[in-house]
């Protein structure tokens, strides 16, 4: 891959994207495909000071980045789980880790945009039939996007489904309405989680531009603003007998799909904490002014500030250890799925999310602290560092990661069955 800019990408003129009625055109040309770790890594750098840089203006005007996703898919790196027998690169767990963390150092809104891909593409790898596998790991390896369309806004708890896949003659139609839905305004694809006519969790793959469908660009929250998060309204959407996935053989069942969904999350909130220290390192060192107590004359000579920074460095260092360890118990575990090895893996996860998690928020907040008031001016948008954080990390609640691993290590018990851990 040899591009280092945004490169321009053709979108229908009316409606415009993003609006009402808005469908992405299939990509011009096939994308790049990543050949293997060490490229991965290397297209990840490359990609992160892009995507950086128009992260603040595009988070303080809710500027959604079709282009930058364009680049992103176009790239490979959506591709990179892929199994070698179907031309991916089939990377490992640490690499994919090491890739989102990376990307969310530079705007960790346009890189959570592909978080759902990448657990379609295990739920494809385990219950796909040899058709499906041919031909929805072909359309990622093209260029075409995998987006989402799971939870919901309702219901007891977010396992509580409402939407019903039912039986239109050979085929099938999909009813429902979902919310949290990153990725799916952009996606060629929209893989949607529902209860067949039994009762058993599937995944039902829809053309982005099928009948019924719509994705309606409602997404409010105060971070992660430009993941375009919200809502998919289902209709009666047509969907070929050859697009359903059984996912209930790894929902309702232990597998490494929920461990995996959920490093690419910790690997996120560690990118988002490599970001505000970064970004604070910049402000001591360029811009804040020291305390008239310390004497010093610069900013970064004042000792307390210097300490605050090396605590920042440690618990980031701590938290990018236990998610590479994470990161090489699922690849040991993918390698051998057992209830033990599984459990090992969802622990280890949990580890490594709590640390990312508590760094990201500290990391967010100390910014200020450490670079001062006029870091809270409006012209310097810092806080979209804490308001990423801090909605990120509430994906899935951390108190429970202590309680699983407790449980675990205390009282020899295995951590809960579903993909939230």
């Amino acid at each position: 891959m040899t591009q280092t800019k945004v490169a321009a990408t053709s979108f229908p003129s009316t409606p415009a994207p993003g609006q009402p009625g808005w469908v992405p055109s299939a990509p011009s040309a096939p994308a790049h495909v990543i050949a293997g770790e060490a490229e991965a890594l290397a297209v990840a750098e490359r990609l992160q000071p892009l995507f950086a840089a128009e992260a603040k203006e595009r988070d303080r005007e809710r500027r959604l980045p079709f282009a930058e996703v364009n680049l992103f898919s176009q790239s490979g790196l959506w591709g990179i789980t892929i199994p070698k027998a179907y031309g991916g690169a089939e990377v490992s767990q640490v690499t994919l880790a090491k890739v989102f963390a990376t990307l969310a150092a530079g705007d960790p809104s346009l890189t959570q945009i592909a978080q759902n891909s990448f657990e379609i593409i295990d739920v494809i790898r385990q219950t796909g039939s040899e058709a499906q596998k041919r031909e929805l790991f072909g359309a990622v390896l093209s260029g075409k996007r995998l987006g989402n369309a799971f939870s919901e806004f309702g219901g007891k708890n977010v396992e509580a489904f409402e939407t019903k896949l039912v039986r239109n003659g050979e085929n099938f139609t999909v009813t429902g309405r979902k919310f949290y839905s990153t990725g799916a305004l952009f996606a060629h694809l929209v893989p949607i989680v529902a209860l067949d006519e039994e009762g058993h969790v599937v995944v039902a793959v829809a053309d982005r531009d099928a009948s019924g469908l719509e994705v309606v660009n409602d997404w409010s929250a105060f971070g992660q603003r430009t993941t375009a998060s919200g809502t998919v309204i289902l209709d009666a959407v047509p969907i070929p007998q050859s697009r359903v996935l059984p996912a209930h053989i790894v929902y309702e069942n232990q597998s490494a799909v929920g461990p995996q969904s959920q490093l690419i999350h910790a690997a996120i909130d560690a990118g988002i904490a490599r970001g505000a220290i970064e970004e604070t390192i910049d402000l001591v060192r360029n811009h804040a002014r020291p305390w008239i107590d310390s004497g010093a004359d610069r900013a970064g000579d004042d000792p307390y500030t210097i300490a605050a920074i090396g605590d920042l460095k440690i618990r980031l260092h701590a938290a990018e250890a236990l998610l590479e360890r994470a990161g090489r118990q699922l690849d040991e575990t993918i390698a051998e799925v057992n209830d033990e090895t599984i459990a090992k893996a969802k622990i280890a996860v949990a580890e490594a999310k709590v640390l990312t998690t508590e760094v990201a928020l500290a990391a967010a907040n100390k910014l200020f602290e450490l670079a001062g008031t006029r870091s809270t001016l409006g012209m310097h948008n810092l806080d979209r560092f804490w308001r990423d954080a801090r909605t990120h990390t509430l994906h899935d609640p951390v108190r429970w990661k202590f309680h699983a691993i407790g449980q675990y290590y205390l009282n020899g018990v295995q951590p809960p069955l579903h993909s939230w851990i």
